[in-house]
């Protein structure tokens, strides 16, 4: 944790949501907040965590960067 009034814990949170709404919430009307939670779980467990590119991890999918990873660790 960083010291009081430094932004730096907020970056990951900030970027995660700044994704989430760019990519998902703001191109979608939900009928009931039930959908909404469905299609925001769907999209970060099958798509953001698994095959959404990442600057950070080399513009690959986290899938393939782990098992890329691993191997070279292994």
């Amino acid at each position: 944790m960083s010291r009081k009034g430094d932004c730096w814990d907020n970056a990951p949170v900030e970027s995660f949501f700044g994704s989430l709404k760019q990519e998902l919430v703001s191109h979608q009307k939900y009928p009931t907040r039930f959908h909404a939670r469905q299609s925001i779980f769907d999209f970060i467990e099958r798509f953001y965590n698994r095959r959404r590119l990442h600057s950070t991890l080399g513009y690959k999918g986290p899938a393939n960067f782990e098992a890329t990873y691993f191997k070279l660790v292994a």
